[in-house]
């Protein structure tokens, strides 16, 4: 590979706060390059800027424009042009932090240079809040060793609101092309997938204590704002049943008992993600929908649909009734609350 990582930027009308995202990936220096992947916009300069960005920097960025395909296609778009051996996919709102990036691009360097080289490497992130201007940072420190190559089954428990998300995760390029990972088009949430499928392909492991991503939250218009999610319920539902349909994870738990549980215990947070907004909207249809998701995990995985219905978290998005399902949105408002998580 040309480079030793590829930072892929999808960027969709965001040009008025794409220039600081872009600003601080360069702070990595010369060896790597940045993908502005332009997803068809056409409110704002956004394409205008992704092409500036490459002539003033055109042995480190590219621009790449393409019709409107979502996230998901921003993202395949940098896999299938990337020439870094590593890839890590930073959204045009967020930002990463100029002395961790340095500490994480001297590691990676390092590991450019094994015999077997490394598949992937986790950093923690940070959750930049706009309402109230506070942050709250995810750290790995009592699940992963740290400073140290390890596998799955050195790792320890993950808490109820820890989970690898796209802003903790560098995997090596050649090993996301050779899962086959393929995000779907005009979806959001797709980012859980993009961690999740390429998990039981990652034999090698590295773990920095840095606060690297920062990732930009509170915008009304952001996915993740629950009248954003309510809306796009549906989406969410689709995500589930791809991750759902990836892995068999049975065979994951012979190989990997560690990995299973923790795969296992992710699928059970998009579930009742899922059930919660789907309770959320609480129309006959949508209600119909929750009872259809967890027919479709039983048509799939009996033994996983009894763990997950009977024995898991996601049993507070199935409470029964009217009031169940009442009880189950205020759990996880609470829960939001007390975890700030998005």
């Amino acid at each position: 590979m040309e480079k030793i990582l590829t930072f892929a930027v999808p960027c969709y009308n965001s040009a008025a706060y794409m220039d600081h995202c872009v600003e601080t990936l360069l702070t990595a220096g010369e060896d790597i390059e940045i993908i502005l992947v332009d997803d068809g916009s056409t409110k704002d300069d956004t394409p205008a800027k992704c092409d500036a960005w490459a002539a003033k920097y055109p042995d480190v960025i590219r621009a790449i424009h393409q019709e409107n395909g979502g996230h998901g296609e921003g993202v395949n778009q940098g896999i299938r042009n990337a020439r870094g051996m590593y890839y890590k996919v930073v959204d045009s709102d967020d930002w990463l932090d100029a002395e961790a990036l340095q500490k994480v691009m001297a590691k990676l360097r390092e590991c450019a240079r094994w015999s077997a080289p490394l598949d992937l490497l986790i950093a923690n992130y940070v959750y930049e809040h706009v309402e109230d201007k506070t942050q709250k940072v995810m750290r790995y420190r009592n699940v992963f060793p740290q400073d140290k190559l390890f596998t799955w089954e050195e790792m320890g428990r993950f808490r109820p609101s820890q989970y690898l998300l796209m802003h903790s995760v560098i995997y090596r390029t050649q090993l996301l092309r050779q899962c086959g990972l393929e995000l779907p088009k005009h979806t959001f949430y797709v980012d859980n997938i993009f961690v999740y499928q390429p998990l039981p392909f990652v034999k090698s492991i590295y773990y920095m204590d840095v606060d690297l991503y920062r990732y930009f939250i509170g915008r009304a218009d952001q996915s993740v704002n629950e009248k954003v999610m309510v809306g796009r319920v549906e989406q969410q539902v689709r995500v589930t049943k791809l991750m759902i349909g990836a892995h068999d994870l049975q065979k994951v738990r012979a190989t990997s008992p560690k990995l299973g549980r923790y795969m296992t215990n992710y699928l059970a947070m998009m579930m009742t993600i899922s059930s919660v907004f789907l309770n959320i909207d609480n129309s006959p249809e949508k209600l119909g929908m929750k009872t259809e998701l967890w027919e479709y995990l039983r048509s799939v995985d009996r033994r996983l649909h009894h763990k997950l219905k009977y024995r898991a978290l996601s049993t507070v998005g199935i409470f029964p009734g009217y009031q169940g399902r009442k009880l189950s949105v205020q759990l996880y408002r609470m829960a939001r609350k007390i975890y700030k998580f998005n």
